[in-house]
C-alpha cells in the first residue's frame, strides 16, 4: 500500500500552482487529544482526515461491545466512508488512539473544488481506489490467513503498534478474543 500511497504523495506535489492553493484552502490542520472522537456514530461523516501523525481507529459498537474496523496510522485517510460518500448518518466512530494531527477536508468544500478543478477529480478517484485496495486486502487476510498470520502481518507492517495499541483493540480488529491473542502472543 505503501507504493499507492506514495502515487497519491506525487499526484498532490505535482499539481499545478492553482489546483495546489484551492486544495490547501478548503483543508486545514487540526490536533486531537488521545481519546477524543473525531467522529461519532449518527452524525454525517462531513470530512475526511488525512493522518498527519499519531494512531486513530474507526468502530462500531454491536451489542454494546466495540469491534474496531480500521487503524490509522501517518498517511491514512480516516474517513466512514459511506457516510462521507453518501452524505448519511454514520454506524462508526473514528476516535485518536494518541494524540493525533489531521489535515480535514470539508466534503461539501472538496466537492466545490472538483467543479472548477479537474484534477481533484482524479485525486478524489485515486483516494477512493486507495481506500478499495485497503479494504480487498483487509477481506483477503480475513479470508486466507490465521489470526497468528494476520497478527505477525500486522506487526511487520506497523511494529509500533503494541507499545501504542491497548491489546483489546489489537485484538478486536483482527478479529479475535483477548485470550486468543495472548495465546498467540505466547508461542511467539
Amino acid at each position: 500500500m505503501t507504493t499507492y500511497i506514495d502515487k497519491i504523495n506525487s499526484y498532490i506535489k505535482a499539481l499545478d500552482n492553482d489546483t495546489l492553493k484551492a486544495l490547501e484552502s478548503i483543508s486545514s490542520t487540526k490536533n486531537y487529544k488521545k481519546g477524543d472522537l473525531l467522529l461519532r456514530q449518527n452524525e454525517v461523516c462531513g470530512k475526511s482526515y488525512w493522518v498527519l501523525s499519531g494512531i486513530a481507529r474507526k468502530y462500531y459498537l454491536n451489542d454494546g461491545k466495540e469491534i474496531t474496523t480500521e487503524l490509522y496510522f501517518e498517511d491514512d485517510l480516516a474517513v466512514s466512508f459511506e457516510s462521507y460518500t453518501l452524505q448519511q448518518p454514520s454506524r462508526e466512530f473514528i476516535e485518536a488512539l494518541s494524540d493525533v494531527t489531521v489535515s480535514i477536508t470539508h466534503y461539501q468544500a472538496f466537492q466545490n473544488a472538483k467543479a472548477t478543478h479537474p484534477k481533484l477529480l482524479i485525486l478524489d478517484l485515486m483516494l477512493a481506489e486507495y481506500h478499495g485496495i485497503w479494504l480487498e486486502n483487509r477481506l483477503f487476510q480475513f479470508h486466507t490467513m490465521s489470526a497468528t498470520e494476520r497478527y505477525l502481518d500486522i506487526l511487520k507492517r506497523s511494529p509500533h503498534i503494541i507499545q501504542s495499541i491497548p491489546l483489546t483493540i489489537i485484538a478486536s480488529y483482527l478479529g479475535i478474543s483477548l485470550e486468543t491473542l495472548s495465546r498467540i502472543r505466547a508461542k511467539i
